[in-house]
């Protein structure tokens, strides 16, 4: 899969080096010639990344960077800043601005390379999970990235892995104040502790006495514990072939030693702001799948679900012999609740009614809210007469206590009717639904308040 590059440089003969490389290499690329041109092309989403010149008139590139990152539409673009300033002062100032990592001219073609396509893959996972997570809105929830467009970067947990003493002794003491930093000095040690642990991040050594470095980081990569966890490298100015290497492997950045302090500190926070980016959309894309399978008044899971699964569990039943009780409840007059007490009291009696039904059921049996003031329980592995008892145990208990209304001021009785069908001889999920409301209908027909069974 290709990206397109937005090279953005004021100096003509630097914009076409740059398109040529790249084009070369398959990627498409667009380009701009001022900060405020390529703001526009960001905006209008027509890049997947950002090659951005650091030294322009009228607006500079870490302007440029900073509005790019402030931006809720642009945020999530990579910004890889590429300039003639090669000191750890004007990388940490790129850092602060949102700059996803640099390039020093003259631009060496195959770091060029390893780096987009690098933060190509970063783009792809974030746009899936920015696409997924899209629907969020239309539920109601709010953008996640307006949170973490707050986001620091701090009180992270880091795991360093590193054997060498002062080497992870001036990492220690350069993260210790931001964020609760653990120390490991064996490998297989390191991998299980960030397999088990909560941690945040991985910062690795390259220079790992007995041990491959880029070994380690391809197995946090290959457990799906550590594989979103970001990897930081820390690699000796020989070790520039594994570098690109790591970057390959799916390593997320590097520094090269001597290690500055400032910018380890910077490049920590990156990698924590942008996890924290990612988490919160996997966060707000389970949000909503939950949102569209479960009540949202009751907390049941909702008739989309429970069509779902009704198929595949009774097809698992018939397959092994076995048999599941289907069971539909309706709750007696409960328009006579709404039209005498209100929709908030109605609605008061349907959150206490599932809560009941939930106390009253297995742990093994899903219950869901079919619609309204109906309600379905699907009884696996268990026979039309287990059922029978259950089902009356929970009409008893509707019947038995008053149910709060008014925020606890008052209470009013409330019965149930119960429909039950069991699925030996029916393999279609219709057809067992249609026998236990026929049931049901018996049960409103004989007077409610009572529990039928389906005699087919």
């Amino acid at each position: 899969m290709t990206a397109r590059v937005l090279v953005v440089d004021d100096i003509p003969a630097n914009i076409k080096l740059l398109e040529a490389r790249l084009t070369a290499e398959y990627f498409e690329v667009l380009t701009a010639s001022s900060g405020l041109e390529a703001i526009a092309i960001c905006e209008r989403g027509l890049c997947d990344i950002v090659l951005l010149d650091v030294m322009m008139p009228g607006m500079d590139g870490f302007e440029v960077c900073t509005r790019l990152k402030a931006d809720i539409r642009t945020a999530h673009i990579p910004v890889v800043m590429v300039t003639a300033l090669d000191q750890p002062a004007d990388r940490l100032r790129g850092l602060e601005a949102g700059a996803d990592d640099f390039l020093t001219k003259p631009v060496d073609e195959i770091a060029l390379i390893a780096r987009v396509r690098s933060l190509q893959r970063l783009k792809v996972v974030l746009d899936e999970l920015r696409t997924r997570a899209a629907t969020s809105a239309s539920l109601g929830l709010p953008d996640p990235l307006a949170h973490v467009l707050k986001e620091q970067g701090f009180k992270g947990k880091v795991l360093v892995v590193d054997d060498r003493d002062s080497s992870s002794e001036r990492i220690i003491s350069a993260l210790s104040k931001d964020h609760e930093v653990t120390h490991e000095r064996s490998p297989q040690d390191a991998l299980f502790r960030g397999a088990e642990g909560d941690f945040d991040m991985f910062v690795v050594s390259l220079g790992l006495k007995n041990y491959d470095g880029l070994r380690l980081c391809s197995q946090i990569r290959s457990l799906e514990r550590t594989r979103q966890l970001p990897v930081l490298m820390i690699a000796d100015i020989e070790d520039r072939a594994r570098v690109l290497r790591g970057l390959d492997l799916g390593v997320n950045d590097y520094l090269m030693r001597p290690i500055d302090r400032n910018e380890l500190v910077a490049r920590v926070r990156t990698q924590l702001r942008r996890k924290r980016y990612a988490d919160a959309l996997r966060e707000s894309m389970q949000v909503s799948i939950e949102m569209a399978l479960v009540d949202a008044l009751t907390g049941l899971n909702n008739r989309r679900y429970l069509e779902t699964h009704l198929a595949s569990l009774l097809q698992n039943v018939t397959s092994r012999g076995g048999a599941l009780s289907l069971m539909i409840l309706d709750i007696d007059h409960f328009k006579s609740v709404n039209d005498t007490y209100g929709h908030t009291s109605g609605d008061e009696v349907l959150k206490a009614f599932a809560g009941r039904i939930k106390r009253m059921v297995r742990q093994a049996d899903l219950a869901c809210r079919f619609g309204g003031e109906e309600f379905v329980v699907i009884m696996p592995d268990t026979p039309i007469s287990v059922a029978a008892v259950i089902a009356e145990r929970v009409r008893a208990a509707m019947q038995g206590e008053l149910f709060p209304i008014e925020g606890g001021q008052r209470a009013i009785p409330v019965t149930v009717s119960i429909g039950l069908a069991e699925s030996l001889g029916v393999s279609d999920p219709d057809m067992l639904f249609r026998r236990a409301d026929r049931a049901l209908y018996r049960s409103k027909n004989s007077g409610r308040n009572r529990v039928t069974a389906d005699a087919a």
